[in-house]
This record gives structure tokens, sequence and C-alpha cells, in this order.
């Protein structure tokens, strides 16, 4: 039944889970573990190399667990097949022992065809075991039964004619949905109708109800995961400096991204996607639905709608339990950043439509899909790419304690991605009174003025005018006037730790999104491993509760069948001795009448 399927498929991911050797968690620590000890010696080649090892082995973790759902997946596909192929075998016997029982009535009105009778009781109850169904005698009262999903939908109807199940899909080939074929005979027209999967009871039922409260939550967020903590990764390293003195690039790769054409769209229309760089902590367990709202006059999109889905494909709702759509989209050339964490473009020239659909899956199966991207220890961006330093000649007793680096995008900051800063980039603090400083570039030039600050954090942010794009600096203490504090590129810094230590605390950072709530909190990578874990152990820890609940009531319900109309052995085997009891005493009594006889016919002769 529906609860045993459940919990047989929900024990297996749980024990996945839960297993110290699939366990996520202890790839996250071992990984940030080994970047706090490489940061306490940032040119040691050897450190540097094992954190690459670690995070090789732990995306080889995030792999296996996602490409074992994955296998599930496609398992569970086969049992749908098979599962729906033999309901629609038990359907279409009913229907046929429906007709055959009213032609043997009819011929035989004195005896019940017992044989076929029985048949169609085990049919009945072979189908009862894949899907709640309800059974009605006909209302003619000519022994045909008719048999109705719980819902109501009909299975077999009172002529014997029968409804049969099918396997459809959209967009998403993996994402079985159950449909009913109608059988409907003379003019009325038929049509396939939608089941309630998560009504639908039964084995089958538990399939459903395990794949989307199970497995495609759980492929999910392992996927969400993955891509939160390799982005993070990446965009830190971005941040800092490697042992060649070059600002940083990325140590993992990212998967591109595929729309997948919904049924109203022509299969050689094309959506491609791809993770927005730095906005993993956007990115939430949600499937996209792209939907074109215009085109230009050659057939290309200018406009899109986005609306995110659960895995089941149903809406994804907010905290006011509405559908989370954003629209009016306007498309750029080439990729537009959409909400969700990713970027999309059309690569088709022409021949989109209105109303043409893609489902875009970011996180289902991403996890599979991460790659090293570089293997050099060397690249691995430990030092900050800039640094602060104060004047020799302060007379102030205002020291450095941060200098934090936010872009270094050579298109955007002030980095010139040759190792120095642009011309015109913030290059001195000079104070001129202790609650007063101006801002200069490296010629001298004033940049900014400040009077009257009240502390002495983030000073370039306190400046404005964007001069706090790239890089901010803070201080304590109180400066005097004169005191000036140099930023330059970090030339020759290969012994800095400061970027190293950055990224060994994205270990407490909030990196994965809870939900799409915008009132939700992000949660650690270490917190949405515990609770995935947690989750499934208690989706299958229910099951067994209901499974044994249900256990019970099905001996109660079989011990109170057999009480009314089943058939015990004890009473027969009674029966029996008591017939043959009766036998024996009617033989004799024969034969003494059969001694009568003879004796009366012998004094006659």
């Amino acid at each position: 039944g529906e609860w045993e399927t459940f919990s047989e498929k929900t024990s297996a991911i749980d024990n996945l889970l839960a297993n110290e050797a699939n366990s996520l968690s202890t790839g996250f620590s071992d990984f940030f573990a080994s970047v706090q000890t490489a940061a306490d010696d940032p040119t040691n080649l050897s450190s540097r190399q094992l954190v690459l090892a670690e995070g090789e082995a732990l995306l080889r973790r995030m792999s296996s667990l996602s490409d074992f759902m994955e296998a599930k997946e496609e398992e569970l596909n086969l049992e749908f097949n098979s599962m729906v192929s033999h309901a629609n075998s038990l359907i279409e016997s009913i229907g046929n022992l429906n007709k055959a029982i009213l032609v043997a009535k009819g011929n035989f009105k004195d005896s019940e065809p017992s044989a076929l009778l029985n048949e169609r009781d085990k049919a009945i109850n072979d189908l009862a075991e894949i899907m709640d169904i309800t059974v009605r005698e006909s209302k003619n009262a000519n022994g045909s039964l008719l048999i109705n999903l719980a819902s109501g939908e009909s299975l077999v109807l009172e002529d014997g004619s029968f409804n049969l199940f099918e396997l459809s899909e959209n967009a998403d080939f993996m994402q079985k949905q159950l449909e009913l074929a109608t059988n409907f005979s003379g003019s009325k027209p038929n049509t396939d109708i939608n089941i309630a999967e998560e009504d639908l009871g039964g084995a089958l039922g538990g399939l459903f109800r395990y794949r989307d409260e199970v497995l495609g939550p759980s492929q999910r967020d392992i996927g969400q995961m993955a891509v939160a903590f390799a982005d993070a990764v990446n965009s830190q390293n971005r941040l800092g400096m490697d042992m060649d003195f070059q600002l940083g690039g990325d140590i993992f790769t990212l998967p591109e991204l595929s729309g997948l054409p919904y049924s109203n769209t022509p299969p050689t229309l094309a959506l491609s996607g791809q993770f927005t760089p730095g906005k993993g902590n956007e990115l939430t367990d949600a499937d996209i639905r792209v939907s074109v709202t215009n085109v230009t006059g050659a057939g290309v999109p200018s406009e899109v709608s986005v609306e995110l889905l659960n895995g089941d494909g149903t809406p994804k709702l907010d905290e006011n339990n509405q559908p989370v759509v954003f629209s009016n989209i306007t498309l750029n050339a080439g990729y537009t950043e959409i909400p969700g964490g990713i970027e999309i473009e059309f690569q088709s020239a022409g021949g989109y439509s209105v109303g043409n659909q893609f489902l875009v899956q970011p996180v289902k199966y991403s996890a599979s899909d991460i790659t090293m991207a570089t293997t050099r220890p060397e690249d691995l961006a430990f030092a900050s790419p800039v640094r602060s330093d104060a004047g020799s000649n302060n007379l102030g007793d205002a020291t450095v304690v941060n200098t934090q680096v936010y872009d270094t995008d050579v298109t955007t900051s002030f980095f010139d991605g040759a190792g120095g800063l642009d011309a015109g980039a913030p290059a001195q603090i000079r104070f001129t009174a202790a609650d007063s400083y101006e801002v200069l570039d490296s010629s001298g030039t004033v940049l900014s003025t400040v009077t009257g600050a009240t502390d002495l954090n983030n000073l370039l942010a306190q400046a404005g005018g964007g001069l706090d794009g790239s890089y901010d600096i803070s201080l304590e203490g109180i400066p005097a006037a004169g005191d000036t504090f140099s930023i330059s590129y970090n030339t020759n810094g290969s012994f800095d730790n400061q970027n190293a230590l950055e990224l060994a605390s994205l270990k407490q950072a909030s990196l994965v999104q809870l939900s799409t709530n915008s009132s939700s909190e992000p949660r650690t990578l270490h917190e949405s491993y515990s609770t995935l874990v947690s989750r499934v152990g208690e989706e299958s820890a229910s099951a067994g509760i209901a499974l044994q609940a249900a256990e019970s009531m099905k001996v109660q319900s079989t011990e109170w069948f057999d009480s009314v109309s089943g058939v015990s052995l004890d009473e027969e085997a009674a029966n029996l001795v008591r017939y043959q009891q009766s036998y024996a005493a009617a033989a004799r009594i024969l034969s003494t009448a059969q001694e009568l006889f003879n004796t009366i016919l012998s004094s006659v002769r």
C-alpha cells in the first residue's frame, strides 16, 4: 500500500544522507579546516594543495549524492510505467469479467458463476493495493460492480467499459504526470483527465508522494547547497590576490543551464542560462518557468515573465500564499539577469511567439556537474589585493583595523587587471582634523572631503561618490591633523593571509536561501544540510508510524471480513467430522434395512 511503498523508498534516502561517508557536513568541515590550516602559512604549497584536494573530495560527495538520486528518479519512472501498466491490465480484466458474469447469470439463472466472481474479487483486491478505490454494486442488481478512484473518477463502468491510465510529461521528461484517458461510447468525446496524485493512495500514490515530498526536494536541496558553496568560494577567491600577484579567479566551474520547452513551444527554439556570479545566496530550490510575453517583429523575445515552481510543477508561494511571479522583465542583448540568481539568453535568431514557455531547473542536477576550474595551488588567492599603511610621520594613535575588498572586476572596479590600481583610484586618506579628512588619488588630486565624521569605519563609503565600490578602509584610535593612510596594490604580498581568513569564514556565513519568502533568513551550509537530514529523517519516521497503523487496520479489516464472509478452517473441519458421522449412521440404517428386506423376501419364498 501507500505507506509501505513510501516508507521503504524514504528509508533509502534517509540512510544515504545519514551515513557519515556521504555527509556533506563532514565535507564542508574538512574543506574549511584545510583553508584555515593554509591561512596559517599562506606560502606553503602543500597546504594549498590540500585545500584543492579537499575541494575535489567535497565535489565527489556532492556528485555521489546527486547521481544516486538521479538513478532513483530513473528507477522510479520504470516503477511508474510497470505499476500503471499492471493497473490498466487489472481494470480491463475487471471490465471484461463484469461482462462475462452478466452473460453467465443470463445463461444459468439458478447458479452463481463462482469462478468468475472469485477472479473478479482478486483483481479488485490487487487494484486496491495499487490505488485507493471504491466499489459499488450496479443499480440494476445484475451482478456488475462499478469501480471508481477514491477521488471519484470512474475506472470500470456498469456496461463493462473502462477508462485507462496514461503517463505524460511536459517539459521535464523525467517528471511523470498521471492522466486518465476516457473511453466513452457513442458520440460523447473522449478526453484526458489529470489525476490529483496526492489523493491517489495505494502503492502508486506512495511512489508519487515519495517523489514529490522526498526525492525531488532532496535532489534540489543538494544542488542548491553545491552551487551556493561553489559560488561563494569563487566570489571570495576573486576578491583576493594569488601567489603570482594576480587577481584571483574561479576555483570551481559551475554548469551551464538549458531551458526545456513546454508542449506549446517548438523544440527547435532554445533558451540557455547561467548562474549569476556572486548571487548563489539568492538561489532557492525552485524550478523556473520563463514565459515569453512580448517579441520583436523578427520574432525575438523582448520581454518575459518568470514564475517559481515546486518540483512537481505547482507554483511556489510567498509569505502571503500567493504565487511567486515576476512580470514585465525587459531582455537585454546577451544574458539578462532574472530573479533567482540566474541569467538567461534566447539562443535562436527568431521564430519565438508570445506564450512560448521554457522550464529552467537551476539546481536539480547541478551537484553532479560542478567541476574544478584549476589544479594549481598557486591560484588560491589568499592575499588581499590592496594594503593600507599608516604614514611614518603620523602624530595620532589611529591604526588600520580592516581593509575590505568588494569588487575586483576590471570593468567595474578600480583594479586595472595588470597588478595595479587605476590612476584615479582612492590612494590616500589625509586627516585635516580628528573628525575630518580628504580622499586623494595617486596624483594628489582631492576626490572628496568629509567633515564631522562620527566614526572611522568605512571611510571611503562615508566620502560617497562611489569611492567605496572596490575597497574600503576602517581605523580605530584618534587621528591627528596631517595624519595620512595610504592605499595601494599589495605588490609582493605573498605572506598576506587576509583573503584566506575571509575564505575560512564562509563556514559560518549564511549562504543558502531558506525559501522563496522574502522574510526568510539564509542558512549556513551546515545548517542547510542538517535541515535536509532532519526533514528526511522525520519523513521516514512518520512513514514508519503510519505504516504500522495501516497494517494494524488491515489486520482488523481482514479479521472482520473473514468473520462475516470468510471460511473458518476449524469450523469446516468440525462440519466434515459431523457430516462423516451422519453419513456413517445413514449407511448403517441402509444396511439394516437391506438385511430386513432380504429376510422378508426369503420368508416369502
